[in-house]
């Protein structure tokens, strides 16, 4: 079983800074780490490697750097990585990276058969989640968003069968082969990288894919290719610290009302408690 992990390198969100003249992150000495949720996709990918054998294939877009949040995949037990890198991929939104990490994917696929093509739910740092289903509909591929876990993979009848989060619960759903899932937080626990991996991970350089080495049409890569306009960006105000009201428990009644009088006060009434 082959099994594709599309993953982002995205700025530490303790670290975020905007460029005022591009409305963009910076990214430029910013610690990087791998997303959080493709990280757990990642995880997930190695166990069903454990489970059903094959190999697990990582593809990201990103500037050179990125090399490294592939390496960290490596590092948990992935095979292969590869990055889509051109100064032509830049600036593009998710319109554009979805066609972008597509056309990587069908170069992939067209080298070897890919069941199971698995992304995180979103980025942290974009939290537009758009990606994956981008993905899934150019790909024309069945896809199974917020997974919490595979059930069964059954290749004979080439059947994925999926628990999927929902507000209310669980719903156990199936889909046929090959099919995109887009993975939570909660579907597995990430392991500790082993020393031979580590070591295998220290020592490998991933494939690097530019604007050559895909079937793509200029006009929809980067800027030029991203319908999205970004007006305005900027990082919310630190929060001021609250408010301690003396008295707990020894006098609820007394601290309700002086919450309901601050209450009052702040929306302008004039009633009293």
């Amino acid at each position: 079983m082959n099994t594709a992990v599309c993953i982002k390198q995205v700025p530490d969100t303790t670290e975020v800074r905007i460029d005022p003249e591009t409305n963009a992150l910076v990214r430029e000495g910013v610690p990087s780490i791998v997303n959080p949720f493709d990280a757990h996709a990642t995880e997930e990918a190695v166990r069903l490697k454990e489970r059903y054998g094959g190999t697990v294939t990582i593809i990201s877009m990103g500037p050179p750097q990125a090399t490294e949040a592939i390496k960290k995949c490596i590092s948990f037990g992935a095979d292969r990585g590869i990055l889509l890198s051109d100064r032509a991929f830049a600036g593009s939104d998710t319109w554009a990276t979805s066609y972008i990490i597509a056309a990587g994917l069908k170069r992939l696929m067209s080298e070897q058969p890919v069941d199971l093509i698995l992304c995180g739910k979103q980025a942290i740092d974009g939290d537009t989640a758009q990606v994956g289903p981008g993905l899934a509909r150019r790909l024309n591929l069945p896809q199974i968003t917020y997974a919490i876990s595979i059930e069964e993979v059954n290749l004979d009848a080439r059947r994925v069968k999926v628990g999927r989060r929902l507000e209310t619960g669980v719903e156990v759903v199936e889909a046929p082969l090959p099919a995109l899932l887009t993975c939570v937080e909660e579907m597995n626990e990430i392991r500790y990288a082993s020393l031979p991996n580590m070591i295998r991970a220290a020592r490998y350089e991933p494939e690097v894919w530019g604007r050559d080495d895909l079937e793509v049409e200029d006009e929809l890569l980067g800027f030029n290719g991203s319908p999205t306009v970004v007006s305005k960006i900027f990082a919310p105000p630190e929060r001021e610290p609250g408010e301690i009201i003396p008295g707990g428990t020894e006098d609820p009644t007394g601290v309700a009302a002086v919450i309901a009088d601050k209450l009052i006060e702040a929306l302008g009434a004039t009633a009293s408690v």
